[in-house]
């Protein structure tokens, strides 16, 4: 049923709620400073209110990874991650979630155990699905970061993909997208590699396999304030959290709109999309029935 296109939708993204960090980054100690995360289950709520309150709603919502703040093993991990269930257990009953792994969810050199700790908690940590004609594509990000502790995992996610980009061909998808934690860059295709993009020459394979295969957009977070770019048509989308702010945005979600011949997106601050909702210009792109 989903394999068909019926018309425009829309999808909500939002990355890094990351409870714990507003206080860490506060005191200067984000090992273990983050010991209260107050703040961010404030903001998560909002969050959850504003998406609840949307009409139509949304197709799903996307948390583009770094869930919570503590890294696996350490201390206020399991509360994090009890108190950010709670929350989204709030979200509307008819807009499934979908989860993606980031670097404080699975280790910044994730293992076996990390990600097999994840999926317990969250569910697998790359899998695809379709929407309306349209196919998505959810990544593990950090094997593409790190690997060096379980080299067969990103071996099995590359067949994977393979296999996948592959199956998508065959079914004439309207428009591909993916969904990561990590950017592939952040403005340009060719920056230097830091801690908020890949690596070069790892990015560039990936940046050509996702051309070929005719993928539309990359949304991701981490970077924990907007940016992005665009290669040989594919779109480089990085969306701010909804928690701790690293820049000059403010917390918010962004806005997708799925239409036949493209894709369209909006950040919107939490409290823009409480008090207003969607603009007109993207309601009017939903009611364009094809």
């Amino acid at each position: 049923d989903q394999y068909q296109w019926k018309g425009p939708f829309y999808f909500i993204q939002g990355a890094d709620p990351q409870l714990g960090l507003i206080k860490a980054w506060a005191v200067g100690d984000t090992n273990n400073g983050d010991d209260e995360w107050g703040e961010e289950i404030k903001l998560t709520e909002q969050a959850v209110q504003a998406i609840n309150k949307l009409n139509p709603k949304p197709k799903f919502f996307v948390l583009c990874g770094d869930l919570i703040h503590g890294m696996p093993g350490t201390q206020w991990r399991k509360d994090q991650e009890r108190d950010l269930k709670n929350i989204l257990k709030n979200t509307d009953q008819d807009i499934p979630l979908v989860f993606v792994s980031g670097n404080h969810d699975i280790g910044n050199t994730p293992t076996r155990e990390t990600i097999d700790n994840y999926c317990k908690s969250w569910g697998d940590d790359y899998f695809s699905f379709w929407v309306g004609g349209v196919f998505f594509l959810v990544l593990n990000s950090q094997l593409y970061f790190d690997s060096s502790k379980c080299p067969e995992l990103k071996q099995a996610q590359d067949v994977w993909l393979n296999e996948q980009l592959a199956a998508a061909e065959k079914r004439n998808c309207k428009h591909i997208i993916v969904f990561q934690h990590i950017p592939l860059f952040l403005t340009m295709p060719d920056e230097d590699h830091d801690y908020f993009n890949l690596e070069k020459s790892v990015r560039q394979e990936i940046m050509e396999k996702f051309h070929k295969a005719g993928i539309k957009a990359v949304f991701s977070g981490h970077y924990h304030r907007n940016a992005g770019g665009t290669y040989k048509g594919l779109e480089m989308v990085v969306s701010s959290a909804i928690g701790c702010q690293l820049g000059e945005d403010a917390h918010g979600l962004r806005v997708v709109v799925v239409t036949e011949e493209k894709i369209v997106h909006r950040y919107y601050s939490l409290d823009e999309l409480s008090s207003q909702g969607m603009e007109k210009e993207l309601l009017d792109m939903l009611a364009k029935r094809n």
